[in-house]
């Protein structure tokens, strides 16, 4: 019997996600690009490209993978034991969305049962724009910005939704590709448009929703305010407090006259500000040696606490605060949105540390035990 190959379609960004630990918000444009090397960015689609093709290796003889050159994809399947068929030309260490978007077109062509990228957003907008909805897709999330519907968890729910949807033939779904301005993004303002479309294999367990805000009514800022007060009431004193992003978390910066950065992280203590719109190094300068506690709040329709948007709060600086000193925050109405929180760090050993339950602060004088996973 003729065994079965599947072409797979392998493109990586490799620039995804750097912005994020520096505090960028983003990587989009040579120049941000240069500053995140400034601020002493390292590149991080490599890593969890690697660890997805390394759960992938169980199906390797059954898999054709198709791929651009260097470090768009070559690199990563060459270290981890794939002999991949590699197609296109680039400009190694200058790559750039015209060669994403060229690498899913020459894939279509190829007729790949399905492409996995790695990037954020802007990653799954150039895809949507070669590809549109001709092809599965499904994104390992390497990027800063990843409010669609098209990325996995975490890179070892990509590579099982690949497994699933080759071997026992997954439904398809047309998931939500979100277009962030990301200088808007970088003044505190969240301008979020829908692009387009694109086809994902529906696994709601291993696949991200897309990103969702909370309504804006009375009774929502009533329980941001109720929920800020116990905060603020159970602070201690000469502790520093790592405030994350998010409208529920600056709700307390509010209630100090403090302005925050919405969409940054900000450091106060005692009330007052210490530093604002911080990345991992000055946080970790700031920190070190002190008691200090993390306060943030899960993405609605989505749930995670770490590792989207506020990749600043790093494995290393969750390690020297502590686990035991994260504070997690969000409205009823938020809560509802989500079956769980989850954590995506980047570091599997945290993410392990992190799972099990942990209690949710939803109002005055109120917690709810919430799993996370």
């Amino acid at each position: 019997m003729e065994k079965k190959v599947w072409k797979l379609g392998f493109i990586v960004n490799p620039i995804a996600g750097m912005g994020g630990i520096v505090g960028l918000k983003g990587t989009d444009g040579e120049e941000i690009l240069k500053k995140a090397i400034e601020l002493g960015a390292k590149p991080v689609a490599p890593q969890r490209a690697e660890e997805t093709l390394e759960i992938l290796l169980q199906i390797k003889d059954h898999l054709e993978l198709i791929t651009y050159p260097h470090d768009m994809g070559e690199n990563e399947a060459k270290n981890v034991g794939f002999s991949p068929v590699v197609i296109g030309n680039i400009v190694p260490g200058k790559t750039t969305a015209d060669d994403t978007r060229r690498a899913a077109k020459e894939m279509q062509k190829l007729k790949v049962e399905l492409i996995m990228f790695c990037g954020g957003d802007g990653t799954a907008c150039d895809i949507y724009e070669a590809i549109g909805t001709t092809i599965p897709v499904i994104g390992v999330p390497t990027g800063v910005k990843m409010h669609s519907a098209v990325f996995a968890v975490n890179p070892r729910a990509a590579a099982e939704v690949v497994i699933k949807y080759l071997t026992e033939g997954l439904p398809l779904r047309q998931a939500e590709v979100m277009d962030i301005d990301e200088d808007a993004f970088r003044a505190g303002m969240l301008s979020a448009k829908l692009k387009g479309y694109l086809l994902v294999p529906y696994e709601p367990e291993l696949v991200q929703g897309v990103k969702t805000a909370g309504p804006l009514t009375n009774e929502e800022e009533e329980n941001k305010l109720a929920i800020a007060k116990y905060v603020v009431e159970n602070m201690e004193p000469d502790v520093i407090y790592i405030l994350g992003p998010g409208t529920t978390v600056k709700a307390i910066a509010d209630l100090f006259g403090i302005e925050k950065t919405l969409l940054g992280v900000d450091i106060i203590k005692n009330g007052k500000i210490v530093a604002r719109d911080v990345g991992e190094r000055d946080i970790l300068k700031i920190i070190r040696g002190k008691k200090a506690k993390i306060i943030v709040t899960p993405i609605g329709n989505q749930g995670f606490i770490f590792g989207r948007g506020n990749q600043q709060i790093s494995p290393r600086v969750i390690r020297e605060a502590g686990i035991q000193n994260i504070i997690v925050i969000a409205t009823k109405y938020k809560l509802s949105t989500i079956s769980c929180l989850r954590v995506d760090t980047g570091d599997k050993n945290l993410d392990r540390e992190l799972k099990g339950y942990t209690r949710v602060i939803t109002d005055y004088n109120e917690e709810k035990i919430v799993k996370v996973v």
